[in-house]
């Protein structure tokens, strides 16, 4: 059971909304994950007019908890903005925190994000940060009031799995007692296990299953990749080795001449 700021949430898979093919393969796909969280855009779905009622309605029916984000903010200011307007909307304090510093990869303006993260705290917010793996900007955010970290593994959408695996190693053992999701880059399950059996407590996806060509068996395939990861990890991994070690004994074998 994953614990959050005082709630606990029995799926370790988290989705985005965006990108899919329409609501009902959307929905289709949240199903098949079995997760508990998805997250939304404000400002994207507030952009739709008036379909964005019906996606409302669409995610309420879903019986899922709604992870507010500020995807596409690119300042403190405009940042807070947005969450205080998804608080009003929603009627949650949780919110992704995300203040956009480089407009290719998509990383996050660290220093803004540590402030905006201040703010929020302040006012009361439950702040889940997109990160990077950096140690220091981690401190920081804690530091700021945030209760969990979401470090990314690659850049948002590219698919191309742990770029630093030992970047995030460090991170684990570094705050051990700290909830961490990997946020963004993981592009197929195999990803998402490999995180997993780092330790990390979660992982947060979209591209990866909204834009497969089965999104719905994809995010099934995600959530027990997921599941099988986190296994794994508490069944203890064997570390691996330079040399082989034979699985057949060695001492009392017959030897012929």
């Amino acid at each position: 059971m994953l614990e959050v700021y005082g709630e606990q949430i029995s799926s370790r898979l988290l989705l985005g909304t965006a990108q899919y093919p329409s609501p009902a393969i959307m929905a289709d796909a949240v199903q098949a994950s079995g997760c508990e969280v998805v997250t939304v855009s404000l400002r994207r779905e507030m952009a739709g007019n008036r379909n964005g009622g019906q996606f409302w309605e669409l995610i309420r029916e879903l019986g899922v908890r709604v992870l507010p984000n500020t995807a596409g903010c690119h300042s403190v200011k405009e940042a807070v903005t947005t969450a205080q307007m998804a608080r009003e909307l929603f009627g949650t304090d949780w919110i992704k925190l995300e203040v956009i510093g480089h407009h290719d990869t998509l990383q996050p303006d660290v220093f803004g994000l540590v402030e905006a993260a201040r703010i929020l705290s302040d006012e009361g917010f439950k702040v889940f940060p997109y990160t990077t793996d950096d140690l220091v900007v981690g401190e920081r955010l804690l530091g700021a009031g945030c209760g969990v970290l979401m470090p990314w593994c690659a850049p948002i959408g590219s698919a191309r799995g742990p770029a630093n695996p030992e970047a995030l190693l460090a991170m684990r053992a570094e705050f051990s007692g700290v909830p961490l999701i990997v946020d963004a880059g993981l592009g197929r399950p195999s990803h998402a296990a490999m995180v997993m059996e780092l330790g990390f407590d979660a992982v947060l996806l979209n591209t990866a299953v909204a834009k497969a060509g089965d999104p719905a068996a994809m995010a099934e395939a995600f959530g027990e990749a997921v599941e099988a990861g986190r296994k794994a990890f508490l069944a203890g991994l064997l570390e691996p080795r330079d040399m082989a070690v034979p699985s057949t004994p060695v001492i009392g074998k017959a030897v012929f001449e």
